[in-house]
C-alpha cells in the first residue's frame, strides 16, 4: 500500500455537508440527546459480551457432549463478530461514550478479539474511513494476490473463480489478526508513522502487541489445554471454528458495504487530487443494505447503515435509524447518490456478482 498523500477536493457550491451536519446537529440539540452509546447499547454490550464469553466457562465447568460443545463454540464466534460491531468499533471512534476512558477501556476488547487496538484505528479510522475505496490508500481494498475487489487491481487468473472460493477465506480474517497481519501491520504502520491521535513508541507498540498476544494464547489455548476436560484436538477445532464463524460474519458485513456493484472504486489523479469533497466521495463508495431488518440493524452494530456511519463516524450506531432519514432526504435534496439494498439477500447477490465481474480478464472486456 501506499502511503497516503490524498486531497479531496474543498469545492462543494452547493454546501451539502454544511447543510447535512446542521440538520443532524439540531435533531441532537432538539430531542436533547447524546450523539454517544445509550442504555440499548449498554444492555447490548452485556448480551453481546455473555455471548462470547460465558460459553468458555460452560466448557471449562460443565461436561458436556460433543454437539453441544461444538454449538457453544459457534455460539462463542457470533458473540466474538457481536462485540467486534456493537462495542470495539464505536468505542475506537470515540462514540460509545462521552467519557474517553470508557471508550479507551472499550475499545481495548479489541485485544480479546485477537486484534490489536494501535493496528485497527490506523487501517479503518485513518485509511479506509478516510480513503474509502480508493485503490492504494484503502486498505480493505487488498487482499493480496487471492481476491481482487476493485478493478484497478491487478487481474490473476485464478481471480475467475473468486465468486466461488472467496467466501472461504472470509472466514479466515481473525485468524490471521491472530497470526499475521498484527505484526506485519505493525511494521509497516510505524515505519510509514501512521496513527489515529499520538504516535506510539516502536517499543512500547510492539511490547503491546506481543504481550496482549502472549495474553490471548494463554486464555485461549493454554487454559482450556490444562482446565478443560476436552480433549486437545476437540479445542482447536473449537479454536478455529469460532474465529472463522466470527471472521465470516464480520468480512460479509464489511463486504456488503463497499465491495458491491454500487460502490464505486477510484484511483487519485496525479496530482493526489479527488473529484470530490471528502463527505461527497462517502456517497459514492459507501452503501446500506437491509435498514428496515430490526435484527440486522440491532446485530451488526448500524453496520448495515454505513453511509451514516462514514459520514458520522463519532455518532454511536444506536442513532442512525433516526439520522438515516435526514442523510436520505438531503442526499436527495442536493441530487447526490444515497445507496441502499432492501435487503441482505439482494446485498449478497450484488456483493459476488461484482467479484465475478471482477474476476473477467479486463483483456476481454475492453
Amino acid at each position: 500500500m501506499n502511503t497516503p498523500q490524498i486531497n479531496f477536493s474543498r469545492t462543494d457550491s452547493a454546501k451539502f455537508f454544511r447543510t447535512l451536519n446542521k440538520r443532524v446537529n439540531s435533531y441532537f440539540k432538539e430531542n436533547n440527546i447524546s450523539r454517544n452509546g445509550n442504555w440499548r447499547l449498554h444492555l447490548k454490550t452485556v448480551v453481546m459480551f455473555s455471548l462470547y464469553l460465558a460459553p468458555y466457562f460452560i466448557l471449562m465447568n460443565v461436561d458436556l457432549p460433543g454437539w453441544a460443545q461444538l454449538l457453544l463454540t459457534l455460539v462463542m464466534g457470533v458473540g466474538m463478530a457481536g462485540v467486534g460491531m456493537n462495542v470495539m468499533h464505536d468505542a475506537n471512534h470515540g462514540a460509545y461514550s462521552s467519557k474517553k476512558w470508557v471508550n479507551k477501556i472499550m475499545g481495548g476488547s479489541m485485544y480479546i478479539l485477537a486484534g490489536n487496538v494501535y493496528n485497527w484505528q490506523v487501517q479503518h479510522n485513518v485509511l479506509h474511513h478516510t480513503y474509502t475505496n480508493i485503490h492504494g490508500h484503502d486498505e480493505d481494498l487488498d487482499a493480496g494476490r487471492i481476491l481482487r475487489f476493485s478493478k484497478h487491481g491487478k487481474w490473476h487468473p485464478l481471480h475467475k473463480f473468486q465468486h466461488l472460493y472467496s467466501i472461504f477465506f472470509y472466514g479466515l480474517l481473525t485468524i490471521n489478526w491472530v497470526i499475521t497481519s498484527d505484526f506485519l501491520q505493525t511494521k509497516r504502520y510505524l515505519a510509514q508513522k501512521l496513527s489515529y491521535g499520538k504516535l506510539p513508541s516502536p517499543l512500547k507498540q510492539w511490547s503491546t502487541l506481543i504481550i496482549a498476544k502472549v495474553i490471548y494464547a494463554v486464555i485461549w489455548i493454554v487454559v482450556p489445554l490444562l482446565f478443560f476436560n476436552i480433549a486437545w484436538w476437540k479445542i482447536l477445532i473449537g479454536f478455529f471454528l469460532m474465529h472463522y464463524v466470527a471472521g465470516l460474519i464480520l468480512s460479509v458485513v464489511f463486504q456488503l458495504a463497499h465491495v458491491v456493484e454500487e460502490a464505486d472504486t477510484y484511483l487519485p489523479d496525479p496530482s493526489g487530487t479527488m473529484k470530490n469533497t471528502w463527505a461527497i466521495h462517502q456517497l459514492f463508495t459507501t452503501v446500506n443494505f437491509s435498514t428496515k431488518n430490526p435484527i440486522m440493524n440491532w446485530f451488526t452494530g448500524g453496520l448495515n447503515h454505513q453511509v451514516e456511519h462514514h459520514i458520522f463516524p463519532n455518532i454511536s450506531h444506536v442513532h442512525y435509524t433516526k439520522i438515516s432519514k435526514i442523510v436520505k432526504n438531503t442526499a436527495k435534496e442536493f441530487n447526490l447518490p444515497y445507496h441502499e439494498y432492501k435487503t441482505t439477500r439482494k446485498a449478497v447477490i450484488a456483493h459476488f456478482k461484482h467479484l465475478k465481474q471482477m474476476g473477467t480478464n479486463p483483456a476481454l472486456t475492453t
